[in-house]
């Protein structure tokens, strides 16, 4: 270890930074970095960044960040190509303030400058710091500049509360009839036998007219996600609205009767991850879902899993009244004709196929990718799916105002 003091120091203020542009770094992170740094030695610039890189961070989502943090806060003084053993970084906490990237993301420079202008994060709905038991809390105008705000263009902060408003967002589904009945208080059916028994059982007088009511259940739906490389920013927040699907108020006495919300991912391979998304907290659902899946932030091959999803899944749900959600942004690279007859076999077995693209967030989207003409004339809507106000709209949707059970419930 150098002897100049300060490298311990600064190796626990970078994870603190790592942590505060939204990468998953315990504490227990930076005692196993320092530890390393005993063992391994700095003599170069590249070994502090090899021991930093495989003691900070342990998924290749997160390299491309961490690649921007170490070049801005591990900036070597006056121009040297490093580190010497015993001389001390240039990123002091609270004494310099290091050059970022142009590419820097808007999370690292927040994360690098929290006071600076332009870059103050959204005030966190969620947290309980000084300021806001002061009374200081989120305006309307932050509130609706949120729902605006692109997926992949978030800060940390924005980030968090954005999760939080997914999650918030469970909607009433659209409630479909079933053949079962149940004794009722008020309606206009007439439950004859147990009038008759209860008849029986006076002698011949009525006392009460019994009800009953046709019982309703939670339109099934299926949301199969894309997590490639180019989806993984969106596919996490939908993620966050799935566990609200999965978790929402009546969910698991519907799991009774069949599985009534069916989750799943896929890259180059199809996985389920509905038991993952079960975990009672969001985030600790999204981390198992990404540490079952081994492909995430990889490729897509997208008619490959949808044949798989027909050929293994299909009986195994109930899709011929369910709302099948696919996510993805139709970039197919592998055989566009396998992806067009499996697309068309999914909406055949559905009874509708809503496609969420986030591709739709740019206004001169033309549909001209092979994969994306392929899927288009069998989903039944094509949807933006990039910032809140899009997962709004889709749960208005699912929610299908008017077209309940209590319009059916007039007539009877």
């Amino acid at each position: 270890m150098p002897a100049g003091g300060h490298l311990a120091e600064n190796v626990l203020h970078f994870a603190r930074l790592l942590r505060q542009a939204g990468l998953p770094v315990g504490t227990d992170r930076p005692l196993l970095a320092l530890s390393a740094l005993q063992v391994a030695g700095i003599d170069s610039r590249s070994d502090l960044r090899a021991v930093l890189e495989s003691c900070l961070i342990d998924r290749i989502e997160h390299r491309a960040l961490f690649e921007e943090a170490f070049l801005a806060f591990w900036r070597a003084p006056g121009g040297l190509e490093g580190p010497r053993p015993g001389a001390r970084p240039a990123a002091t906490p609270g004494r310099s303030r290091p050059a970022a990237s142009p590419a820097a993301s808007r999370r690292l420079a927040e994360a690098l400058w929290p006071g600076q202008r332009g870059l103050q994060p959204l005030p966190d709905p969620g947290s309980r710091s000084g300021a806001e038991r002061e009374g200081l809390r989120p305006s309307a105008s932050d509130r609706e500049r949120l729902r605006r705000v692109d997926f992949d263009t978030m800060t940390a902060a924005e980030w968090s509360a954005a999760s939080r408003a997914a999650a918030a967002l469970a909607p009433l589904l659209r409630r479909a009839w079933g053949r079962r009945e149940a004794p009722a208080r008020r309606g206009l059916r007439i439950d004859l036998r147990r009038l008759l028994r209860d008849t029986a059982r006076r002698g011949g007088d009525i006392t009460a007219v019994p009800r009953r009511r046709r019982l309703t259940r939670p339109e099934p739906v299926i949301a199969i996600v894309d997590v490639s490389g180019s989806m993984s920013r969106y596919s996490r927040m939908f993620l966050h609205f799935l566990h609200a699907l999965v978790n929402r108020p009546g969910a698991r006495r519907a799991e009774t009767a069949g599985l009534r919300t069916s989750a799943f991912v896929f890259g180059t391979r199809l996985t389920a991850i509905t038991r993952a998304l079960r975990a009672r907290d969001p985030d600790d659902a999204v981390s198992r879902v990404t540490r079952c899946v081994p492909d995430f932030s990889g490729g897509t091959r997208i008619g490959e899993c949808l044949r798989e999803f027909n050929r293994k899944w299909a009986k195994r749900v109930p899709l011929s009244d369910a709302t099948v959600l696919l996510v993805t942004d139709g970039l197919e690279r592998s055989d566009v004709g396998l992806l067009e007859r499996e697309a068309a076999r999914l909406a055949r077995s559905c009874r509708r196929l809503l496609w969420l693209n986030p591709l739709l967030r740019y206004e001169g989207f033309e549909p001209q990718a092979r994969g994306v003409r392929a899927l288009l004339p069998h989903a039944s809507a094509l949807l933006p799916i990039h910032d809140l106000e899009s997962l709004e709209r889709l749960a208005d949707i699912l929610a299908d105002a008017g077209a309940g059970p209590g319009e059916e419930e007039k007539w009877r």
